[in-house]
Order: structure tokens, then C-alpha cells, then sequence
């Protein structure tokens, strides 16, 4: 398995867009906030997984570090996604927690898997259902699962018709040892999420009870 924090650019050490506006230095970053990304760089993933840091978002929260990730097969891509840890040393009442984790998961789906009126739901307990089997506690979960379709016409009408889903969640993680939360579980079971929406095979034999998305019909190449 590749480790996360091979796929980094050159001298990003996830210190740069983690943190807001001018104010921060890397001698103001929270300890807890530095623990938690070090995590997520440091992580192991399943090889089909390609994972690199991107610009984070800056006006969520006081300190934000963000992934970009995709499920790949040779030169095609199957999904991909975008992870974004969120922290506020003060708390955040919505939250009830100073960690936030805010994730984008997309993929294409064969037309008649887009038409089924459960697949909203069913992807939705996949994002539970993965955060679950690593024996993960959260809270305050919320989201969206949306399904789209694209026809096109005119110069474009040879294309074949597309179905996507996507999914938009945010959770809570539980902090742990010095108000850590265990953020490379998190990005596991994030990763399990892309790969069963990737319609990947189950990661291991324990794992064999998950029904994923047959694999999509066009998938994008690199």
C-alpha cells in the first residue's frame, strides 16, 4: 500500500494551506491541528488510491488542511473525492467538537444504477456504514447525496448519455489523547467510501459483506 504522504509535492509539508489568511505561522499551528494532518500524511491506503494535499478552504474555519484523491485503474479514473479537516481551537457550537471533517465524493454511475429511487439512501449508509466498521465514533453527521444526468445534442450528440452521483457530508470525529482525533481512521474509511463508489472489489476478506457500484461504464481517463 502507498503511504500518503508519498504523494506530496515537493517541500509541502500541509503547513502552508492549512491555515488562515496571514496571521499564522507554523509557530501558531495548534499542536492537536498538527498532530491530526501529520496523520493524515503519514497514512498507508490502498494502492488503486492516489492522495495529495490541494489548497484548503480559508474561511471555514481558523485552521483547515485539505486532500484530493482519486480511485484509479491504469490511465482511468474511477472517482474522486476531496477531504477537508476543519479546526477551531475555540469550539464551534454547530459542530460540538474543535474538529470538523468536510468531504466531496463523486463518480459515474451506469444510467439504470442512477434511476434507482434507494440509491440515495444506500449511498448515504455507505458513508456511515465505512466510518462504522473501523469502530469509529462521530457526531453531528449531515450531508447530501445527488444524482445527475447529462444528454447531449447538436455537436456533441454522439456523446453517450452520463449519469454521476455525488456525495456532499461533514461529521464530527471524537477527539482522543490530547484532543487528537484519530484522523488516519477517518482517511481510511474515507477511502473505503471512494473505492466501494469506485465499484472496487472489498479491500479484504473481512470485508466481504459490502455491496459496491458495478464499475461505471465510461470511465475518465487521466
Amino acid at each position: 500500500m502507498a503511504a500518503a504522504q508519498g504523494r506530496l509535492s515537493d517541500g509541502a509539508d500541509g503547513m502552508d494551506d492549512a491555515k488562515e489568511g496571514e496571521g499564522h505561522t507554523s509557530d501558531t499551528v495548534p499542536p492537536p491541528f498538527r498532530a491530526a494532518v501529520e496523520a493524515l500524511r503519514t497514512s498507508r491506503l490502498r494502492p488503486q488510491i492516489e492522495v495529495e494535499p490541494t489548497r484548503a478552504p480559508q474561511r471555514l474555519a481558523p485552521f483547515a488542511y485539505a486532500l484530493e484523491a482519486a480511485v484509479v485503474d491504469g490511465d482511468l479514473d474511477l472517482a474522486d473525492g476531496r477531504l477537508v479537516l476543519l479546526h477551531d481551537p475555540a469550539g464551534h457550537d454547530a459542530w460540538h467538537g474543535t474538529f470538523r471533517l468536510v468531504t466531496l465524493v463523486r463518480a459515474e454511475l451506469e444510467p439504470e444504477m442512477a434511476a434507482d429511487p434507494l440509491l440515495p439512501d444506500v449511498c448515504w449508509s455507505w458513508l456511515t456504514g465505512a466510518l462504522q466498521a473501523r469502530g469509529l465514533t462521530y457526531g453531528e453527521p449531515s450531508g447530501t447525496v445527488t444524482r445527475a444526468s447529462s444528454h447531449y445534442f447538436g455537436g456533441l450528440a454522439e456523446r453517450p448519455s452520463a449519469s454521476q452521483i455525488e456525495i456532499r457530508a461533514s461529521w464530527t470525529p471524537r477527539e482522543g489523547l490530547n484532543g487528537v482525533p484519530d484522523t488516519a481512521a477517518h482517511l481510511a474509511s474515507w477511502c473505503d467510501l471512494l473505492a466501494q463508489v469506485a465499484g472496487l472489489p472489498p479491500a479484504g476478506p473481512g470485508d466481504a459483506s459490502v455491496v459496491t457500484l458495478p464499475q461505471r461504464r465510461g470511465p475518465q481517463s487521466r
